[in-house]
């Protein structure tokens, strides 16, 4: 089938908008935000405000739908995103220095690097090759400190490279490492079983890079999940299991590990106080159960 649909100017963009029935009450504010975010982008957050297409025609809007409702669930998306990165910073963080100090004490400042301590070479090559090429690529003044006065071991101890390897790399040399004991030893802080762990590192990577991108988020369909922790009690009666492929778990899990990374942090008031601000943002296609609020992991 040839693409055949034409390109069109912000003045049209509007008029077609209207013309499919949302109200634009200042075309001004719409000239601005079509221009500096683009009717593309926006189209993902009005589509909750779409009838159903006629077979011979295109989607209609809702009545009432304004276009102040679209740009409003967008902030709020935004936002979103902005509240689950900086927790995925603070537990990003605590996971790296966890992993680096069970190996460094267990296995010596470079003992990370023994293909020995892995269960896949295949894998082990490949992290291996992707971590030196950072190391190489790093203008950090401990790895130029490193390189400018050692030469053997030829690579940086765990504690350097902790500071400069992605979570998704960490997710893998995690994943990879070939005693059940040491992956549980990393996991012991949180109080999570290390297979949960290891489910959890890969899903916070999936759902960190839409973050870096800016993806939408609010009511996407996550394609990769994480495994529903049985334990602690808290942590599995905050989860939805009815909605794995929602974001409201990821929020619980969050919720749940800044309490022990960072207590005494206003996170779960503040993802509270942008839901209870946010009437456009259906908790349902967030994956959030009815009674979310009433649940002890929430109660703060």
């Amino acid at each position: 089938m040839k693409f055949t649909k034409p390109s069109l100017s912000i003045a049209e963009q509007i008029a077609r908008i209207e013309a499919r029935g949302m109200v634009v009450p200042d075309h001004g504010i719409a000239t601005h935000y079509l221009r500096h975010i683009s009717y593309y982008r926006l189209r993902a957050y009005w589509l909750p405000f779409e009838d159903a297409a006629p077979a011979d025609g295109e989607h209609i809007f809702k009545v009432g739908t304004s276009f102040d409702d679209v740009l409003a669930l967008y902030v709020f998306d935004r936002r979103l995103r902005l509240l689950i990165m900086d927790a995925i910073e603070r537990v990003e963080v605590s996971l790296r220095g966890c992993w680096a100090h069970h190996l460094a004490m267990k296995y010596g400042p470079h003992g990370y690097l023994d293909p020995a301590l892995y269960h896949h070479p295949d894998r082990y090559a490949q992290s291996f090759t992707t971590l030196i090429s950072e190391v190489d690529k790093s203008k950090d003044t401990f790895i130029l400190h490193y390189k400018q006065k050692y030469d053997d071991p030829q690579h940086p101890p765990i504690w350097m490279t902790a500071e400069i390897i992605s979570l998704g790399q960490l997710s893998m040399w995690l994943s990879n490492l070939k005693e059940r004991a040491d992956r549980q030893a990393i996991a012991k802080p949180y109080g999570l079983d290390q297979v949960i762990l290891v489910s959890l590192a890969h899903h916070l990577t999936y759902i960190r890079n839409i973050c870096a991108h800016h993806g939408r988020l609010w009511n996407k369909q996550v394609t990769v999940k994480m495994m529903v922790p049985n334990s602690p009690a808290s942590l599995k009666l905050a989860m939805n299991p009815a909605s794995q492929g929602r974001i409201y778990n990821t929020l619980a899990v969050l919720g749940y590990l800044l309490g022990i990374v960072a207590p005494g942090t206003r996170w779960r008031q503040e993802l509270i106080e942008l839901m209870d601000s946010s009437p456009l943002a259906d908790t349902a296609a967030m994956g959030f159960p009815p009674n979310w609020k009433n649940m002890p992991a929430w109660s703060v």
